[in-house]
């Protein structure tokens, strides 16, 4: 009985012998013999367990290879977390979420002309005032946090998408909530333009459907293709800033905005690509109140391809809306815009132009009619080059914009109101990173009213942005 104890205690320690590396074969050998010589083993046990060792000594331990192997068969890959292929952004089981964003500062130094007996210009873009004003504060694009989370269901591509646009300047808030001037003053604080809050829906051949608030589709690929766009452009208000400046807004397109729409577009197609949408119908902001009974319409064409050795982004867009007043008075708004970009190597050319009627002018229905509610014809362009060399960039632009009286009446009643804003941008571009480009412009801007009156100003800006 003690022999059996003692032989089962020998068994333990021998299984935990045989689960030894390679190396440690001889202490095992060893212990065995002992255990032979003080009688605890027979000759038989002895010859027996010696075999089975050597056998275990000599098998190949499994690769670290085949083990990885067999436990990446267990998991559940629904459950892994990886980094996406490229950009900020991960993958949870089929869905993937993505980070956009983008951030800038800049100094800008505004050298108004005197106020004086005509200056005086209603809905005018350049500053007037005695003194030069300074401020720290965005360009055109305010700050930005997008977030996208997309997946595939039931063979259809499926998207939720966020976008936040902080600005860095403190804001005076009012009806046009972030939107509002800002208040240059201490315990303020910045404001937050939640512009994008859309779903997309869309598969191979099918092309993608959006329902939600983004970006307009008339007058869009003049603002995404202005080189204002990552700078300052024309300050606006420089004494008390908000969260952007106007960049080239009324002096060579009209701001597309951000606004309500269900937009269908089209999958591309030799280069080719269509959207249209219904929009959200928007009241006018200086005519008559309104509370309008249809939805207003866009539309656009895109064209992407090389032609003669050149690559092009070319589109034409169009708008429409039906505005009824309170007053009984109704009139229909609408534009058409074309433009296109051409780069042959260093050099890229861009050229813009709009033509619109009941539509305003610098933003959506801004001195859209006259006080009878009667629709202004408008029109405006812009032309622009920008050289690239290694990471420095040297770009110039000049647009203007125009405004009609929509009659005598409105001649007589409104002399001073705005005939033509313009602006000349010039701009240096620095690569510092993949991420920040360092920016430094010059920009004169100009407005004069149909009576003659007449504003400029001189503004220089410098600062950086990064995008990642």
């Amino acid at each position: 009985m003690g022999r059996f104890t003692l032989l089962g205690g020998a068994s333990a320690v021998l299984a935990l012998c045989l689960s030894a590396t390679s190396a440690q074969a001889g202490t095992t050998e060893t212990l065995l013999k002992r255990l032979h010589d003080k009688g605890i083993l027979s000759d038989e046990e002895y010859a027996e367990l010696t075999r089975e060792e050597q056998a275990a000594a000599a098998a190949p331990a499994p690769s670290a290879t085949a083990a990885m192997t067999t436990a990446q068969a267990a998991l559940d890959v629904s459950h892994m977390v990886r980094r996406t292929d490229s950009g900020v952004g991960l993958e949870v089981g089929g869905a993937t979420l993505t980070f956009t964003g983008s951030v800038n500062g800049f100094y800008v130094h505004d050298s108004p002309q005197a106020a004086g007996a005509r200056t005086a210009v209603t809905g005018g873009i350049a500053n007037v005032g005695g003194n030069g004003t300074s401020a720290v504060r965005n360009g055109l694009l305010p700050g930005f946090l997008k977030v996208e989370v997309t997946t595939k269901q039931n063979g259809w591509d499926v998207g939720a998408h966020f976008g936040m646009y902080p600005g860095i300047n403190s804001t005076a808030w009012g009806t046009l909530g972030a939107n509002n001037g800002g208040q240059p003053t201490a315990l303020a604080t910045s404001g937050i333009d939640f512009r994008q809050t859309f779903l997309t829906v869309g598969k191979a051949g099918f092309g993608t459907l959006k329902i939600g608030r983004d970006i307009g589709l008339f007058g869009s690929d003049a603002i995404l293709n202005d080189i204002t766009l990552l700078s300052s452009g024309a300050p606006g208000g420089n004494v008390a800033p908000g969260n952007t400046t106007l960049g080239r807004i009324g002096s060579g397109y009209i701001y597309t905005d951000f606004q309500p729409q269900i937009t269908y577009t089209t999958p591309s197609m030799a280069g080719l690509q269509a959207s249209v949408g219904v929009f959200q119908p928007l009241a006018s902001l200086t005519g008559a109140a309104q509370q309008n009974k249809t939805p207003g319409f866009q539309g656009k064409v895109t064209y992407d391809g090389a032609v003669g050795g050149l690559s092009v982004h070319g589109w034409l867009s169009g708008i429409t809306q039906r505005h009824n007043a309170l007053t009984g008075l109704s009139y229909t708004g609408q534009g058409l815009d074309l433009g296109a970009k051409v780069t042959g190597g260093p050099l890229t050319v861009t050229g813009y132009w709009y033509t619109a009627k009941g539509l305003g002018t610098t933003v959506l229905n801004l001195f859209d009619t006259d006080a009878a509610g009667n629709p202004r014809k408008s029109n405006g362009f812009y032309v622009q080059a920008l050289l690239s060399e290694g990471k420095w960039g040297i770009g110039a632009s000049y647009g203007a914009s125009f405004l009609k009286f929509a009659s005598a009446a409105d001649a007589a009643a409104n002399p001073t109101l705005v005939r033509r804003n313009a602006s000349t941008v010039g701009q240096v571009r620095y690569g510092l990173t993949s991420w920040v480009t360092l920016i430094g412009e010059y920009i004169h801007t100009q407005s004069r009213a149909h009576n003659g009156n007449a504003a400029s100003s001189d503004a220089v800006a410098a600062g950086g942005i990064l995008f990642f």
